[in-house]
């Protein structure tokens, strides 16, 4: 519940609000760029905000991150640290206040600077109040123009279909964008957008803190509806030449305008003083983000036998079934985007239809929503197609990487393994992508054994997880002896298999591309040339070792149906080139965009069937064995 907003507190809020606009109009200044208009404009919202909201229980997200300097003044005047340490530190390299907001900042709950996300985060947090049972509620604050952007119109279906009236959304409606009148630029009612999605929509004047604070509590006070206040501002309140210009969006004031501006700012230290405290060090001792995670056990796992032949795909739907089943005291949330059946977790949504979420065709605001609930406590687990979950998503999926969340992210239909849908949707460049995503484990199983110790360790531990698979059905991998290959039962990330032994050269082989290495390898061995197959289900964490044992070997082949030049041979040349590591190698992969066709025809097109590998390897180390 809010606090009460007394005359007496009203005054103090109003006299920290000139306080932080001197403070925001400094910071930029002296950082020598910023975003001052929208900072002053918003500064109010944030004010009353941060000091009637009980932040440990309830939750404020600032989606246009770019009002950083209000929010970290807000902040330091409600006194979570000394605003005189963010205008040294505003936007300097190794300082937390940065110039979107960041979480490493004390009472920001998630880092945003992409606009339209906030909305989608807020849907995340209320979602994960509901599975968790808890009461909570969530304040949007979002700017006009960002009112724009497709994500919102997407999470605001969703809060409807689901009735989360926690969530409360407050406009900073300053009319102007960096381009101009908002009006102007992109012509929108926002008002009937929020009022056809359901949402009882509020005028008030943004600056006024008796109106601000009598909207907000009607808000939380009615659980029929979520709510839009629309809050109506003036850029750069507070400074008389910046007030309605939009130039002072995103543009600090210089010199000569600092002067100006003085006389009409509250700052509480000579500018003087301020600009010598940004040439001291900056302390770079920022904190880890650090979101808690239950405790999960693994439970008892799957085994499918030799003579079994299922896809990858229906055994990480069965693992996320089991651990759920073994963790019922834990919360689960899954995510789903009209493809349930195809990504197999309707089995999990029949046994736990309360955590399972249908979003619809909506993956933009799915991914940023399953990634913030991730942060919550809980198990979250958003499963998509490879293309829809990565390459459409990937902005969403990069600040859950910034964010350092905890998203169990479970794609199916990775590389041409996806039917005969074609180019649009084979996901041939994942790796491309998710190589540049720091906190992001990557896991590509070999088969539905692997792929079910992989799920039970992605779901029981802290971190992002991607696990990507097929479509196809997916042998049981065996070794020479005819057991099953993955019959321990644990999966051990980083490690490589070699499924079979040979000395002529090494043919390394991504995920469930390792049946049809195996399948190369006989073909070989028939001839006299045998080769060492290994298997990879971690292609970042692929051990130099490996690398250097193969090419002690001779050629090192590499199969994949991923495109060659960001995949995993990629990884491999880049790992030996950094460790003066020689070698020879022969990517065998993707290269272009594929055709339309059976996933069997689409390997032959690009020369990945047992048969022509084999001829190929054979005639490059024929000279050799």
């Amino acid at each position: 519940m809010i606090r009460e907003l007394t005359p007496e507190m009203r005054k103090e809020l109003v006299a920290k609000a000139r306080k932080s606009r001197a403070d925001i109009i400094a910071m930029t200044h002296l950082a020598g760029s910023g975003h001052p208009g929208g900072s002053m404009s918003s500064i109010d919202i944030y004010t009353l905000l941060y000091h009637i909201v009980d932040m440990d229980t309830d939750k404020i997200v600032v989606s246009h991150g770019h009002t950083s300097p209000a929010v970290y003044s807000a902040l330091a005047r409600k006194g979570l640290f000394s605003p005189k340490d963010v205008i040294s530190g505003f936007r300097r390299v190794g300082s937390v206040f940065e110039g979107h907001v960041e979480p490493t900042v004390p009472g920001v709950v998630w880092g945003t600077g992409n606009l339209g996300q906030g909305l989608s985060v807020g849907c995340g947090y209320a979602v994960a109040a509901r599975v968790k049972n808890t009461a909570m509620d969530c304040f949007v604050v979002m700017g006009d123009g960002e009112q724009q952007k497709g994500q919102i119109a997407e999470a605001r279906r969703f809060i409807s279909k689901y009735g989360l009236t926690n969530i409360t959304v407050i406009i900073d409606n300053n009319e102007l964008q960096i381009s101009g009148s908002r009006l102007e630029v992109m012509p929108q009612d926002f008002r009937k957008e929020y009022e056809a999605a359901g949402f009882a929509v509020l005028d008030v004047d943004g600056h006024d803190f008796s109106a601000l604070y009598k909207a907000i509590r009607k808000a939380v006070s009615d659980t029929k509806s979520p709510y839009a206040i629309v809050a109506h501002t003036i850029m750069g309140k507070g400074v008389s030449f910046m007030e309605n210009r939009a130039e002072f969006h995103g543009r600090a004031l210089n010199k000569t305008e600092m002067e100006k501006a003085l006389p009409e700012i509250d700052l509480d230290w000579p500018l003087e003083e301020l600009a010598a405290l940004r040439k001291n060090p900056v302390c770079e001792d920022i904190p880890e983000t650090r979101w808690p995670f239950p405790k999960l056990t693994p439970g008892p796992r799957r085994m499918y036998g030799r003579d079994v032949l299922t896809d990858n795909r229906s055994a990480l739907g069965n693992a996320l079934l089991d651990m759920a089943k073994a963790n019922r005291e834990i919360p689960f949330a899954v995510f789903d985007c009209d493809l349930a059946g195809s990504v197999k977790t309707e089995a999990f949504a029949k046994e736990f239809p309360a955590n399972f979420f249908q979003a619809g065709i909506s993956e933009h605001h799915t991914a940023a929503m399953a990634g913030a609930a991730s942060t919550q406590d809980l198990v979250s687990v958003f499963a998509d197609f490879g293309m829809f979950g990565i390459d459409e998503t990937y902005n969403q999926q990069r600040l859950n990487a910034i964010n350092r969340a905890h998203l169990k992210l479970l794609c199916t239909h990775l590389g041409i393994d996806v039917g005969e849908d074609g180019k649009t949707h084979q996901c041939i460049d994942y790796l491309g992508l998710f190589r540049n995503l720091e906190g992001f484990s990557v896991i590509i199983p070999l088969d539905p054994n692997e792929t079910d110790l992989a799920a039970r360790l992605a779901l029981s531990s802290p971190g992002n997880y991607l696990i990507g698979v097929g479509r196809s059905k997916t042998p049981v991998l065996t070794d020479d002896e005819g057991r099953e290959f993955f019959s321990g039962s644990t999966f051990a990330y980083g490690k490589a298999h070699h499924l079979r032994k040979g000395g002529a050269a090494t043919l390394f082989a991504l995920g469930a591309m390792s049946a049809q290495a195996v399948k190369t390898w006989e073909i070989l061995h028939t001839q006299g040339i045998d080769i060492e197959v290994v298997g990879v289900s971690c292609p970042f964490a692929l051990e130099e070792r490996e690398i250097r044992e193969a090419a002690s070997r001779g050629p090192l082949f590499v199969l994949e149906d991923h495109l060659t030049v960001s995949g995993l041979a990629s990884q491999i040349a880049f790992t030996a080139a950094t460790n003066s590591i020689s070698i020879e190698l022969i990517p065998m992969g993707i290269s272009g965009f594929p055709p339309s066709g059976p996933s069997d025809s689409c390997l032959a097109r690009f020369g990945l069937n047992p048969e022509a590998l084999a001829n190929r390897i054979r005639v490059r180390v024929k000279g050799k064995v």
